[in-house]
């Protein structure tokens, strides 16, 4: 099972875009728990409070063949607050979907049940009264298919008046979550408008262009405020918002002041409307926010040490010389491997530059992207990578969240990520960059590439301490066996 889909042609793209669907929520059935924030290491009394799901978790005997491998031991809980009851949704068909939108799933999406945080979460976002949901899960987990399914069944295709509102840190996502929409909702005719900066110099200025008529609205937090500001979006109908990456839309050195003004101009024309916040990550200052800012919701998470999907294999590899990087990536890991694509991630443009060029000499087809070039440019040269014109991807974090490419199954962390004001590991972005490898279940390895002058292998130490995990190493840079060894374990070789 896909969270991510290619573009469907008989469905308008881009500026507008369209789906639709009129939807049944009804569900029933007991379990509520205390509430408390999810990846915190549970003790003895809160394992009891916030037990294993009974009706919210899906039995294994329950489990048919899927499309989607989640890793067995999937530790995802939920938290619900008030008094509603849910029933998990071991089959859409428990959602009381239209069969439009049900056609979409198994037809277009191919799904063939939900996954495990779609069985959960699904039935809490479609069931009056419509409570807050804040849900942190695995990357490849389907969380994309939730929170547009989500949309997709609040949407009254008769009213012609913006209803459902997804924001997203990048034009990146926001074009991929709108492919996924266009595709689920093929068969609909709820429309939809991406809301991200003007790439064409035909496109209107705010000011100017025509007041948003489309039920779903997809973008970056800046357009948005935009078409707000010029009274080019309307609210008074808008049942539901979607936060896609919300730890980044949420902390302090992100969008944080976008998404609250966002978050206050809907309030004041229409106070009922739902919060969907979706992420792998939830860090403590962000937890902090929400718990001041989203009131009363449900809560779906996993621990912190069940994040990293254990269908990746992580190594590290200690190159003595900037220049052994480049020889580890190009002589190692690409001449060695059978590689579907690859993502390489670094720092500076120089980096880039560099692996680019020791790359292309050896005759693969390579990209580079980062956030200095034009929108036009990136949206281009992302689109390549996923139509699979092109075999590497060299990227800065620009694309390290949410990016679906499900042949991808090589990451390479040319540095590791670190905060640019302190120089400590960016533990989120360490994890969305794993999550880029192996998508849904799938194999997949991540190597991370360290300088032996003892600051990368302390940022190492301190990433492997925080998740609980132990990366193993390449003992020699250069050995090929150890190479062979370990591409074999991430299934990229055979044996």
């Amino acid at each position: 099972m896909a969270d991510t889909v290619e573009k469907v042609p008989t469905v308008e793209s881009s500026s507008s875009s369209s789906v639709e669907a009129s939807i049944s929520t009804e569900k029933t059935e007991p379990t509520t728990e205390k509430k408390k924030w999810g990846d915190v290491e549970d003790d003895d009394d809160e394992e009891e409070a916030v037990s294993e799901l009974n009706s919210l978790s899906i039995k294994e005997e329950e489990k048919r063949d899927s499309v989607l491998e989640e890793p067995e031991d999937s530790n995802i809980k939920a938290v619900t607050s008030g008094d509603t009851p849910y029933t998990s949704a071991s089959r859409f068909e428990d959602l009381n979907l239209s069969p439009e939108l049900m056609k979409g799933l198994y037809v277009e999406m191919k799904f063939e049940k939900p996954s495990k945080i779609q069985a959960i979460s699904l039935p809490m976002i479609m069931t009056p009264p419509h409570k807050h949901l804040i849900a942190q899960a695995h990357n490849g987990s389907g969380k994309t298919t939730c929170f547009v399914l989500g949309m997709l069944s609040r949407v009254d295709p008769t009213l012609r008046e913006p209803q459902a509102l997804c924001i997203c840190p990048t034009r990146e996502l926001a074009n991929q979550n709108m492919e996924v929409l266009q595709k689920m909702g093929k068969y609909t005719g709820i429309t939809a408008e991406l809301a991200v900066p003007e790439s064409t110099r035909g496109a209107s200025p705010a000011p100017r262009r025509a007041p948003v008529s489309a039920h779903v609205v997809i973008g970056t937090p800046g357009t948005l405020k935009k078409w707000m500001a010029f009274k080019k979006l309307g609210l008074n109908h808008l049942k539901i918002l979607v936060f896609d990456e919300a730890d980044h839309m949420l902390a302090t050195d992100g969008f944080r002041d976008d998404s609250l003004k966002i978050m206050k101009d809907i309030g004041r024309v229409n106070p009922n409307f739902q919060v969907l916040l979706f992420s792998a990550t939830f860090n403590e200052t962000v937890k902090d926010f929400v718990a001041r800012t989203v009131k009363d919701p449900n809560q779906l998470f996993v621990k912190r040490e069940d994040l990293a999907l254990d269908s990746v294999k992580q190594y590290k590899v200690v190159c003595p010389k900037e220049q052994n990087k480049i020889e580890v990536i190009k002589d190692q890991i690409m001449e060695l491997g059978d590689i579907g694509q690859t993502i390489i991630f670094v720092k500076t443009k120089a980096s880039a530059h560099k692996v680019h060029k020791a790359l292309a000499e050896m005759g693969y087809d390579v990209t580079s992207v980062h956030g200095n070039l034009s929108e036009s440019d990136r949206d281009k040269i992302v689109k390549e990578f996923k139509d699979c014109l092109t075999q590497v991807l060299i990227a800065t974090d620009v694309i390290a969240r949410g990016f679906d490419q499900q042949r991808v199954n090589l990451v390479v962390n040319y540095n590791l990520p670190t905060k640019y004001d302190t120089g400590e590991p960016d533990y989120e972005v360490y994890l969305h960059r794993v999550g880029r490898a192996g998508r849904f279940g799938r194999k997949g390895a991540v190597f991370n590439l360290l300088l032996d002058d003892g600051w990368d292998k302390e940022v190492m130490e301190k990433i492997e301490k925080y998740f609980e995990a132990n990366v193993k190493e390449i003992k020699s840079w250069n050995s090929e066996e150890e190479y062979k060894s370990a591409l074999k374990e991430a299934g990229l070789l055979d044996e």
